[in-house]
């Protein structure tokens, strides 16, 4: 992938989204569409989106038992993603029934840990250990389980990249240097990420909210 940057798109309205994918789009490599967004807007506002011409990521999170999971994987094919993400906490069958169910073309990769958690969360939800090593445990799980890679913060991709040669490795949480975290708890920038072996660059606030989103990817774009 010549520009491994998949802008995150949650903002309120779709004339919005539309407008900001059309501006930033030649200094990006795809669009995520997360939860809120399609909720918000459903498969009306996916197909809309594709009209920009980038590749999509569906950043759905399914985590539900694994008929349900292949059902919801069957439902999406008419809206041609190339990434979809489930829950690799769902565990081994749930993710192999997703895999199968996907459409030809489509990655499926486990999200992990949430950025936006960290030991003391984890502890909280009764997983003992460090965030690293669930990290592991559940990458390893969701290559038992035939997905194409995982989601996790860039303070692992490193690790989990020596682990698994040929995964598929998606980093959300980027923060270019100097920008504020947010609600992130786990960040790099996304030089280092794609240094570390990430496939794919989710970053969203630093450039949609920026004053001037095309030159914050023209900007995130040149550190690549």
């Amino acid at each position: 992938m010549s520009n491994p940057v998949f802008l995150a798109l949650d903002l309120p309205t779709l004339d919005s989204a539309k407008a900001l994918a059309t501006i930033v789009k030649s200094h990006v490599g795809g669009l995520k569409l997360g939860l809120e967004f399609f909720c918000a807007h459903g498969s009306h506002g996916v197909h809309e989106i594709a009209q920009v011409g980038l590749p999509i990521f569906l950043d759905l999170k399914f985590h539900d038992i694994p008929n349900t999971v292949a059902g919801a994987m069957q439902a999406i094919h008419v809206l041609e993603p190339k990434i979809v993400t489930v829950h690799a906490s769902g565990g081994r069958a749930m993710m192999e029934d997703a895999k199968a169910a996907a459409a030809e073309g489509t990655k499926v990769v486990a999200v992990t840990m949430l950025t936006s958690l960290d030991e003391r969360d984890l502890s909280r939800t009764g997983v003992a250990g460090s965030a690293h090593d669930q990290v592991m445990r559940l990458a390893e799980l969701a290559e038992a389980s035939g997905l194409d890679g995982i989601v996790c913060s860039g303070q692992e991709v490193g690790a989990v990249h020596k682990q698994w040669k040929k995964g598929f490795f998606v980093v959300p949480g980027l923060r270019p240097a100097g920008a504020s975290t947010g609600d992130q708890k786990r960040v790099v920038t996304p030089r280092q990420a794609r240094d570390d072996g990430a496939s794919v660059l989710v970053i969203g606030r630093p450039i949609s909210r920026a004053d001037d989103p095309l030159q914050a990817a023209r900007d995130i774009e040149a550190t690549l």
